[in-house]
């Protein structure tokens, strides 16, 4: 009978997580006032900044678009599903632009990404 026994198997050692991109303070602010404004404004103020900055600064340009585009959808919620709904879905759109918007503007003063749980993703 032949030994086909093979030695241990080794497990390449997997790469390590990039080193996070450093984030200046102005970038984080802007990124801030997107998730933040959006609350007020819905998603016009969004819309600016990611008009804005879209070209100089990658973060705000990947923050400002999850803004605007998770404002469009609430939008799209608050005025359509609150008409059908006598105004439920108005309501419990509004509190969760609210807190999801604080959320996102938290994580943006860490210089973090930040994906809202329930988006369409119509700006790419």
């Amino acid at each position: 009978m032949e030994n086909n026994e093979q030695g241990p198997v080794i497990n390449p050692v997997e790469n390590p997580a990039p080193a996070p991109v450093e984030v200046s303070n102005d970038e984080k602010t802007m990124a801030m006032l997107a998730h933040l404004l959006g609350i007020f404004t819905s998603f016009i103020a969004p819309l600016i900044i990611f008009l804005m900055k879209k070209d100089q600064s990658a973060f705000v340009a990947e923050e400002s678009k999850e803004a605007l585009n998770f404002q469009i959808m609430m939008a799209v919620v608050i005025y359509v599903g609150g008409s059908f709904t006598c105004g439920v879905l108005a309501v419990v759109g509004g509190i969760l632009t609210l807190i999801w918007g604080i959320m996102a503007c938290l994580k943006a003063r860490d210089g973090i990404h930040y994906k809202y749980p329930i988006n369409l993703r119509l700006i790419k």
